[in-house]
């Protein structure tokens, strides 16, 4: 009987087999299954598709697995864990900063960045001079661990300090609650903060609380064979200057504040813009191009002054030459609507004369390069990364190049000569920051797509990857 038993169980034994892995699991399925945030850092829906430096990452991955991505975005850190825990979500790409309070249950991928913690405070509050400063004062967080965690040890060394828990908004509400004087203090990532002083100007940086924390990736701790694909993606990522283009793509133009400007350009989208706005609406309409970004074109030519005069003879608000002005048949170059629809006309040029290997965004930051300096100019500094062995299409390496036109050892050698080359990268920069702060301010107009999960199309082509495509449940 005894026999019996021990031939049985190595019977049994032998025809078990195990459950198939995550990334398995994946892989037969075809998609990626990924929880993330609705968040400037992370996710979001623009008129052209799903954008946001978390969705750029991880949709590397899914392309790198041959499945389609699929996304699900909650409104708080909290509500990620669950679903990972009920395996509804492979994976998270949320921003997340790894933490003591989640690695019982979650496993953290190879951190592909790292970001400093803040307090933050409104100008003209009273600035905090240390710690013992900050007690007695409101101070209201995200209820995410990360953050929990770091008021948390705050409150070790100074006992007095309270807090107040937030469980269903974001970062981005309580920033507005400081800049409305509704709580004294906050606390955010630099990344987070970086964004939101572009469209809330009088926040400040109190105390700098910790540096350098690292973000990651996060996976359920049952199985890391999805993790471990994951890390050699984010290791690659790294090496080859994928998540460099991908930083400055959404945090570049973050660098240079500049608190006059951004206010005076807030006074100005409530006075002149409204006197545009349809003008931009309607060219944006016809020529395919996102009115928003017309209008930030507009406004860094002319600041929204339909009768802008420069030294050097370009007029009206989208300030066109007397040249450019003739080959758009324009009579009138002070005439608003004339300036707007062909200011978008030249534009939408660009875009066409450049090279299809050119990828959005940066293929639109190239057109704005070529609409300031002229398309052969920006010709000119390609081929000079070329000269360099640098990949010409993206324009983390362009705003290397274009300066390098105004330099002899350069510009001599080249088809089109000299160029003031540092001009276009101000240029881009400045309609970056206007573009993403008339965006942030009227995406609430916008219906928003509200599904579940969006189903991302990984599809390619011969010649690459074709653009993201939702694909509604």
């Amino acid at each position: 009987m005894r026999l019996f038993a021990y031939v049985l169980v190595a019977f049994l034994v032998s025809t078990c087999t195990a459950p198939p892995s995550v990334l398995d699991q994946v892989i037969k399925l075809g998609e990626l299954r990924v929880v993330t945030l609705d968040s400037p850092t992370t996710y979001y829906i623009r008129t052209n598709g799903p954008t946001g430096p978390e969705f750029d990452l991880v949709y590397g991955l899914a392309r790198k697995l041959n499945v389609d991505l699929n996304i699900k975005t909650v409104k708080n850190p909290s509500d990620i864990i669950p679903l990972l825990l009920s395996g509804e979500a492979h994976m998270a790409a949320a921003g997340i900063a790894i933490n003591d309070a989640w690695q019982e249950h979650i496993n953290f991928s190879y951190p592909y960045t790292t970001v400093d913690r803040h307090l933050i405070y409104k100008r003209g509050t009273g600035k905090p001079r240390s710690l013992e400063q900050v007690i007695g004062r409101p101070i209201e967080i995200i209820n995410s661990s990360s953050h929990v965690q770091t008021i948390e040890k705050l409150s070790e060394n100074f006992p007095g300090i309270k807090w107040k828990y937030n469980d269903n908004g974001e970062v981005a509400d309580l920033l507005e609650k400081v800049a409305h004087n509704e709580i004294d203090f906050t606390i955010a990532d630099s990344n987070e903060f970086n964004i939101h002083r572009h469209y809330q100007p009088e926040l400040r940086i109190a105390i700098q609380l910790e540096t350098n924390k690292p973000l990651a990736w996060a996976f359920h701790k049952h199985d890391d064979s999805l993790k471990r694909a994951a890390n050699d993606y984010l290791i690659d990522a790294k090496r080859y200057g994928s998540i460099k283009q991908i930083n400055d793509r959404y945090y570049g133009y973050t660098e240079k504040f500049d608190y006059v400007g951004v206010r005076e350009f807030q006074k100005h989208v409530e006075k002149r813009l409204p006197l545009y706005r349809q003008h931009f609406e309607s060219a944006g309409q016809q020529y395919g191009i996102d009115w928003r970004l017309l209008a930030a074109i507009g406004y860094q030519e002319s600041h929204w002054k339909s009768g802008a005069v420069s030294r050097t003879g370009v007029r009206g608000i989208m300030m066109l030459t007397e040249a450019t002005a003739d080959y758009l048949n324009i009579k009138n170059r002070r005439d608003p609507k004339s300036s707007i629809f062909g200011g978008a006309k030249f534009f939408a040029r660009q875009m066409t004369r450049l090279p299809e290997d050119i990828l959005e965004p940066d293929r639109t930051w190239f057109a704005l390069a070529a609409y300031n300096v002229g398309f052969n100019h920006l010709k000119d500094a390609r081929q000079v990364l070329q000269w360099q062995s640098k990949d010409p299409d993206t324009w983390l390496n362009m705003t290397e190049a274009l300066p390098l036109l105004a330099k002899r050892k350069w510009y001599s050698k080249l088809p089109y000569g000299y160029a003031r080359g540092w001009e276009p990268v101000i240029y881009v920069n400045n309609i970056r920051s206007y573009y993403n702060i008339l965006y942030w301010i009227t995406k609430d107009e916008e219906k928003e797509n509200n599904l579940l999960f969006s189903r991302i199309k990984i599809a390619t082509t011969e010649e690459g990857l074709t653009d993201p495509t939702i694909l509604k449940k």
